[in-house]
């Protein structure tokens, strides 16, 4: 990829620039390879939030918009990065190189392996630049790879989803590669694999498909779930799957929570018999991870409704993993009882679990609009009774 040096001049001064409007001017700059800049262009103003040490590395080049969208984020690639070490790596789907950079750095030596010409031509370009001049590049299939390889430490995967519509993907199948024809090769190939999957990925189905995976971490940043990370291991040092929560805010604050799936079949699951003073919704991490027994375990909460995974507790717990409630009001259905739980409330912000009506069918009966500082949460209560909770959101510093 040659940028002239008219073209990096335009590049440089207009960085901040709207990329729809400069794409319709390249007649105005006859020098400019437009289509080339306002790739350019487009990639650092995304790699300003989603890789900002990359975005302040002069030089760097950067592919076509689906490729920059589709990459991991900094803060992803240094979550997986901090859970790999050894002698040797690699990544069997480099793609833009983000997972590959960060990780390689914890390893003597790396290859990536890409069969996109150029997206292995960015990342010649752009690893010596972030000082990774011990990861060698390979320009071809990384099933093909797979198969003639050397043993690794370790390997890392991202595959992806075959429809590529951005459906809901729900098996290990609907990938490529397909990590299920490819597990018994991998775990010979390298002590430890990692393999990054969709969240929308159904992980029970997952576990059941395959033989090997020895934890499961899955990420969250701001209440989204953003990845789902599987370790297998030929010889697991534990015969159960240990699975890890991370939560991370948006401004750097993290929790984790860790259980085992014997420990969450195993684990009673107290009722509440009555909504009390506080309501918990878990993260949506936790949600992933089917860890609603668990939760009551291990914090002094219980749980609504065996279906509903809402809990409550007279005491605040400051340190619960998800959103936090001071509930005001709990209402049935009677016409009475609602009239009063809403009057004088215009808006509010709905969530439904183990409810029959959808958020949009019940904004309409309620007549609310969304937000606020209102939360109602619709639910079922473990006597079958079907209730509104409004609550007023808490943080972790709540003052009793």
């Amino acid at each position: 990829m040659n940028l002239s040096a008219e073209t990096l001049h335009f590049i440089e001064e207009h960085r901040h620039d709207d990329v729809r409007t400069l794409a319709l001017q390249g007649k105005k700059y006859p020098g400019v390879d437009m289509a080339l800049a306002v790739t350019q262009i487009s990639g650092r103003q995304i790699a300003e939030q989603k890789i900002p040490s990359w975005y302040a590395l002069s030089g760097l080049l950067y592919p076509r918009h689906l490729s920059m969208e589709q990459c991991s984020s900094e803060l992803m690639a240094k979550y997986k990065a901090h859970l790999l070490e050894g002698e040797s790596f690699a990544d069997l789907t480099g793609g833009f190189g983000i997972d590959c950079a960060f990780i390689s750095r914890r390893f003597k030596y790396a290859d990536y392996v890409e069969r996109q010409d150029e997206l292995c031509a960015l990342a010649a370009h752009n690893f010596p630049l972030l000082g990774l001049e011990h990861v060698r590049i390979h320009n071809m299939d990384g099933v093909d790879y797979l198969h003639n390889m050397s043993h690794v430490d370790c390997l890392f995967l991202d595959p992806a989803r075959r429809d590529g519509h951005g459906g809901k993907t729900v098996a290990i199948s609907d990938c490529e590669p397909d990590i299920g024809v490819l597990e018994s090769l991998l775990v010979e190939k390298a002590d430890k694999v990692m393999v990054k999957l969709s969240p929308m990925l159904d992980l029970s189905l997952a576990l059941k498909e395959l033989k090997t995976v020895s934890e499961v971490h899955i990420v969250s940043v701001g209440n989204e779930c953003k990845e789902l990370l599987l370790v297998l291991q030929k010889s697991p040092i534990s015969s159960d799957v240990f699975i890890h929560c991370e939560l991370s805010t948006h401004i750097g604050e993290s929790q984790h929570y860790v259980f085992t799936q014997k420990q969450e079949r195993l684990s009673p699951c107290p009722l509440a018999g009555q909504v009390e003073t506080y309501l918990y919704e878990p993260n949506a991490s936790i949600l992933k991870a089917g860890a609603f027994r668990s939760l009551t375990q291990a914090y002094p909460v219980r749980k609504l409704h065996v279906n509903s995974h809402l809990y409550t507790s007279s005491s605040f717990v400051a340190d619960f993993p998800g959103r936090k409630f001071k509930v005001e009001s709990v209402t049935g259905f009677g016409k009475k009882e609602l009239k009063a739980f809403l009057q004088d409330m215009g808006k509010a912000n709905l969530t439904v679990r183990n409810f029959p009506s959808s958020v949009a069918e019940l904004r309409k009966r309620l007549k609310l609009k969304e937000g606020g500082e209102d939360y109602i949460f619709a639910t079922t209560l473990s006597d079958e009774q079907k209730v509104l909770i409004r609550g007023r959101k808490v943080n972790s510093s709540h003052s009793l």
